[in-house]
């Protein structure tokens, strides 16, 4: 009987040492490397049927050089008309938007390479008082929460080891606009896209 439990005890650990020393799948095999960017960007679109300059700022982690999940806000900084009457002049639109932004880059170790992204997210539109406006921002209309959408395409070149300047197109997609002087579509559209990247790729 003894004999048997020693057996027993004894099966169960050289198991244990075999589990133990399998390897669980993983989305990434073997070492994984770690790095890092931020940076400003400018895109050029249209709204409301108007030319618009969006600014902003984008960062994100790096993984095996090619993967890179992070996040980017943006906001309208061009005088947009909001369609909005006044004795004292147009309105000007508000428009900002941000999320978080999925990115696969190809041949990164390339002079010239390019990726693939995509922003989820949301932002807010609205407009606010005209510049002659002696009432001021009492007279901004409240913001209206919207959901955004905008997948991209851009080409890199690697500047320097911690430098890239990247150049593509993205298009925005807008939904949940309930400002009667504009609309999802007014505020969807293509943009020029222009980012530079400092950080360890």
């Amino acid at each position: 009987m003894i004999k048997r439990i020693i057996l027993i005890i004894g099966s169960l650990a050289a198991m244990t040492v075999v589990a133990t020393g399998q390897e669980a799948e993983t989305l990434f095999a073997g070492e994984v490397v770690h790095g890092g960017f931020g940076g400003p960007v400018l895109k050029a679109s249209t709204v409301n049927g108007s030319p618009a300059l969006f600014v902003g700022g984008r960062g994100g982690w790096i993984i095996n050089h090619s993967f890179i999940l992070g996040g980017g806000g943006y906001g309208l900084v061009t005088n947009v008309d909001a369609r909005v009457p006044s004795v004292y002049g147009d309105r000007r639109l508000a428009f900002g938007y941000g999320g978080v932004e999925m990115e696969y880059v190809h041949d990164w170790d390339r002079l010239i390479h390019v990726s693939v992204m995509l922003l989820i997210g949301g932002g807010g539109v609205g407009y606010q008082a005209s510049v002659d406006d002696p009432r001021g921002s009492n007279y901004d209309h409240p913001m209206d929460e919207v959901f955004v959408l905008e997948p991209a395409v851009e080409a890199h070149l690697n500047v320097t080891e911690f430098f890239r300047l990247s150049a593509g197109v993205a298009y925005r997609y807008v939904n949940g606009v309930t400002t009667p002087t504009t609309s999802n579509a007014s505020l969807s559209g293509g943009s020029a896209v222009m980012t530079f990247r400092f950080g360890e790729f």
